[in-house]
C-alpha cells in the first residue's frame, strides 16, 4: 500500500492572497493529484496546519480549497486522515476549538479528523498519530507516547535543534529523547525539510515567504510494505532570488522570461557597471512579475554600537544577533536572540503579498 503525506498546507496563507491561492491550486491540479492518479494512491495522511489563521477563516480561501482539493479528493475516492496542528486550533492551551472540526468535519465523510492520539494501520505499517501537544493535553499525550505500540509516529511537533527555516535552528521545544524508540518519526510544523537520526521534518509542500526561496519543497509517499519514505519534488516556485555579480556573469544574457509570475529579489553582490545593472532591472520589470525587490547592504543603517562593517540585507538573522551582542545588558542574550528570531519568523508569515 502507498500512502501520501501532506502537512502545513496553510489554506488561506498570506491573508488569502489571490496570488497564493492560484499558486497552491497549480500545485494540486498539476502536481499532486496527477501523481495520485498515476500511482493509484487512495489515502492521504495530513500532519496538521491545514488552515493558516488560527482565529478566523476567509470564505474565498474556503471556496477555493473546496474546489481545488476537497472535491477532487472526494471525486477520486481518496480518504484523508488528519491531525490538528497549532494553526488549526483557536487557543494555545487547548485543542478543543478546532477549525478542522468546524469546517472539514461537516464537509465530507472521507475526512477522518483525529483529535486524540491513535494508531492507524496502513497495510502492514502501524503509525501512531499524535495531534498538537499543548498545556491541557500534554500529560495524557506524553503518557500515550511512552507506551503506544506502533512502528512509526506521525505528528506536528516542535522539537529543539531542528531548522525552523533553512539555516535557523529552533532553540526551544521538546527533546528528541522520547522519540528515539520509533523506527521513523514524521512531523509537520517547520517549513523546511530536515532529518536527524530517525526524525524527519517533511517541510511544507509550497513556498510561503522569502525564507522558502531556493528551499526545495516536497510531498511524501510512504510504501507501507518496504517502509520507504519517498520525497516527491514540487517544481513550482513563487520566490526567486538573483545574486547579481557582473564580475562573474553576463547579465545581459539572463533569461528574464523565467521570472514570470514570481516574486523577485535581486541581491547585489557586485555592481561594477551601474548602466548594465539598470538595463538588467529594466528588462526584469518588463516581465509580468508579482513584485521586485532590490537588496544591497544595510551599511547606512548600522548603528554605532555594531562592529560589523558590512552586513548583507540577506543576513537578517545575523544582523539581529549583531545588535543583541552589542547591547549592554544583564539579560540572557541567547534568550533575546531566540525571541528576535521567533518574531522575525512570525513577521515573515504575516507579510502581505
Amino acid at each position: 500500500m502507498k500512502l501520501a503525506v501532506l502537512n502545513d498546507t496553510h489554506c488561506g496563507v498570506r491573508n488569502s492572497s489571490d496570488i497564493f491561492l492560484k499558486y497552491q491550486e497549480k500545485f494540486y491540479t498539476e502536481i499532486f493529484f496527477p501523481y495520485m492518479k498515476e500511482h493509484g494512491i487512495k489515502q492521504i495522511l495530513h500532519l496538521g496546519d491545514y488552515y493558516d489563521h488560527r482565529k478566523f477563516v476567509n470564505f474565498k480561501a474556503l471556496n477555493d480549497n473546496r474546489k481545488v482539493f476537497l472535491e477532487p479528493m472526494r471525486d477520486m475516492g481518496i480518504t484523508m486522515d488528519i491531525i490538528p496542528g497549532n494553526h488549526d486550533v483557536y487557543y494555545k492551551n487547548t485543542n478543543q476549538l478546532c477549525s478542522l472540526k468546524e469546517l472539514l468535519g461537516y464537509f465530507t465523510t472521507n475526512v477522518n479528523i483525529m483529535m486524540e492520539p491513535q494508531v492507524m494501520t496502513y497495510g502492514s505499517l502501524k503509525i501512531g498519530c499524535l495531534p498538537w501537544i499543548n498545556a491541557e493535553n500534554s500529560n495524557n499525550f506524553l503518557s500515550w507516547l511512552s507506551q503506544v505500540p506502533c512502528d512509526w509516529l506521525a505528528a506536528h511537533l516542535e522539537l529543539s535543534g531542528f531548522d525552523m527555516m533553512r539555516g535557523v535552528k529552533s532553540p526551544h521545544g521538546m527533546s528528541t529523547e522520547m522519540f528515539q524508540r520509533f523506527e521513523k518519526v514524521l512531523s509537520g510544523h517547520f517549513h523546511t525539510k530536515s532529518t536527524k537520526d530517525n526524525i524527519h521534518y517533511l517541510g511544507s509542500q509550497t513556498e510561503f515567504t522569502w525564507a522558502d526561496a531556493g528551499d526545495n519543497k516536497y510531498f511524501h509517499v510512504v510504501d507501507t510494505e518496504t517502509r520507504e519514505l519517498t520525497p516527491v519534488r514540487n517544481p513550482l516556485t513563487i520566490f526567486k532570488k538573483i545574486f547579481y555579480d557582473d564580475t562573474q556573469a553576463d547579465f545581459t544574457q539572463y533569461k528574464v522570461d523565467t521570472l514570470e509570475n514570481q516574486f523577485v529579489k535581486v541581491v547585489v553582490v557586485n555592481k561594477s557597471d551601474p548602466f548594465v545593472f539598470d538595463k538588467f532591472i529594466d528588462r526584469v520589470q518588463q516581465v509580468k512579475i508579482h513584485e521586485l525587490k532590490i537588496a544591497e547592504t544595510f551599511d547606512e543603517f548600522i548603528g554605532a554600537n555594531v562592529l560589523d562593517d558590512s552586513i548583507s540585507v540577506e543576513d537578517t538573522t545575523e544582523l539581529l544577533d549583531s545588535y543583541v551582542d552589542a547591547v549592554e545588558t544583564d539579560l540572557s542574550k541567547d534568550r533575546m536572540k531566540s525571541v528576535m528570531r521567533s518574531l522575525y519568523v512570525e513577521a515573515q508569515d504575516r507579510e502581505i503579498a
